[in-house]
């Protein structure tokens, strides 16, 4: 005998791979030119200056430097890549 369940409430009995979107590096961390910020679907996290926007809505760095995250508007988040030697250096005591 087959086993293999009836119906048709049990045609799929495949499950699909995650697709690995999300974060994926954080606010202040220092990453190479091309390196990716964020995988999404749709413009939740819009790319600033020092970032570049792919054709799947992926963020990547343009830029060596940090990176770091700002409110575009109420619900979107936009994401500037700041080069190292631009940042300014710390007030010394």
């Amino acid at each position: 005998m087959a086993h293999k369940k009836a119906g048709s409430s049990s045609k799929n009995g495949r499950d699909s791979v995650g697709q690995r979107l999300g974060v994926k590096a954080g606010d202040g961390q220092l990453v190479t030119a091309g390196t990716i910020i964020v995988r999404q679907r749709g413009m939740t996290f819009r790319a600033g200056e020092g970032a570049g926007l792919g054709h799947d809505y992926t963020v990547f760095a343009t830029v060596d430097g940090k990176v770091r995250f700002e409110h575009a508007t109420r619900d979107k988040k936009r994401i500037r890549v700041i080069p190292v030697e631009a940042e300014p250096a710390p007030a010394e005591a």
